[in-house]
């Protein structure tokens, strides 16, 4: 639904349930992007919460605080939105590296690094094909790493390019922090990870989370693709937009074992 430093949102719907992996715009956006693709915003069952900041949890001001939908998180992620929102939702609290079952869904949060207080990514298997999620993560670890092998679908960030990063305006501090172990993922890195991880059964990655001031859309997918080579060919290769809504993808045409 939207991928960006303004505000990030994946929709997850199947025959038994209807997820948010976070729910970072305003209630207002959310509900005009939900409408965008046929989904009312009263049918969502859970919010599912990869940490705190406000580009992640700027929405739940409408969807859980108003309406009431059950926010997933674990310990410290929900401490944080407390103390952002001064209120308690309706909090459903997991355990990362425990997975756990929604509707037709099994989500496994997964540790990886960012400034936040324990901020996680996600796979998620249904229909026995196998989804992940992960953006902010300042480096990949052998455990991202493991937890991103034999997937059908990743959604990656690919946030930056170091030279515009650092040719750019931003404050020192700035370009620190993102270069750091607790920021984000550059282009060439992301292309790395997808390129130890790959397999026959990936068959789509959306590029999300990128910088609108430090990257283009052409130079994520050229990169990306440049260091995939010619697996590049046998994958689907999207970029998550912050404006508008990407493209969705059909879980039943993921089909390649």
């Amino acid at each position: 639904l939207a991928s960006g430093s303004k505000g990030n949102s994946v929709y997850l719907g199947t025959d038994k349930v209807k997820i948010l992996f976070d729910c970072g715009l305003s209630g207002k956006q959310m509900k005009e992007r939900l409408a965008c693709i046929g989904v009312d915003a009263k049918d969502i069952d859970a919010l599912v919460i990869s940490h705190e900041h406000g580009d992640h949890v700027n929405g739940l001001r409408i969807f859980a605080y108003k309406m009431g939908i059950d926010v997933y998180a674990n310990s410290e992620t929900a401490k944080g939105i407390v103390n952002i929102f001064h209120d308690c939702p309706k909090f459903k609290i997991f355990s990362t590296g425990e997975a756990f079952a929604l509707g037709d869904t099994v989500i496994r949060p997964f540790s990886i690094s960012h400034d936040s207080a324990e901020p996680v990514a996600f796979t998620v298997e249904v229909e026995n094909k196998k989804i992940a999620i992960c953006t902010d993560l300042g480096f990949v670890s052998s455990y991202v790493r493991s937890q991103l092998h034999n997937c059908h679908l990743i959604y990656l960030e690919a946030n930056h390019d170091p030279q515009m990063l650092m040719e750019s305006a931003r404050p020192q501090t700035y370009k620190q922090r993102v270069l750091g172990r607790g920021g984000h993922l550059s282009n060439e890195a992301a292309g790395n990870l997808l390129k130890e991880v790959y397999s026959p059964s990936l068959e789509c990655v959306y590029l999300a989370h990128l910088s609108e001031e430090c990257n283009t859309e052409d130079l994520a997918l050229s990169t990306v693709r440049n260091i995939l080579g010619e697996r590049a060919d046998s994958i689907d290769l999207r970029v998550a937009k912050q404006k508008v809504v990407s493209k969705s993808w059909d879980l039943r045409s993921l089909v390649r074992q």
